[in-house]
């Protein structure tokens, strides 16, 4: 018969190892090291709203900043929305912004990434319009006159 304390430290062990099979992303290969991959994140968690066809959507920014470790600091503030959005439009937009920073928070950042956006504020832009006419460019003043 084993020791007891053996005995837990032998569960202990299989049961952390357990975990770490589980979870083999987990770890420098799973950390966000670059802007690019922070916003890449950001926008792999963006889920816009639900929508009746036809409906042309809104944009929207946020302001937020990040602390060492990924968590969010402070509150996120919502800095633009689509002036002519509906009241409706704005809450669903607004609960779809807070919720993808609720899911990809704590972003797990690098430790060199950490300490560079530790306190900097990001601005950014989620833009869900739909069923909008791109601008069309002028270009009469680009064309060769031949005289």
């Amino acid at each position: 018969m084993m020791p007891r304390c053996r005995v837990i430290a032998l569960l202990a062990a299989s049961l952390l190892s357990g975990v770490l099979q589980a979870h083999p992303a987990s770890g420098q290969s799973d950390a966000v090291s670059t802007l690019e991959g922070m916003f890449g994140r950001l926008k792999a968690c963006w889920h816009p709203p639900a929508l009746p066809r036809g409906h042309p959507g809104m944009e929207i920014t946020v302001l937020f900043s990040f602390k060492r470790s990924g968590e969010l600091l402070g509150r996120p503030r919502i800095t633009f929305e689509t002036p002519d959005a509906s009241e409706a439009d704005s809450v669903a937009y607004r609960t779809a912004v807070m919720e993808t920073l609720q899911h990809c928070t704590p972003m797990p950042f690098t430790g060199g990434l950490g300490d560079a956006v530790a306190g900097r504020p990001f601005r950014v832009r989620f833009d869900d319009r739909r069923n909008q006419p791109k601008p069309v460019e002028r270009r009469a003043w680009l064309l060769p006159r031949i005289l």
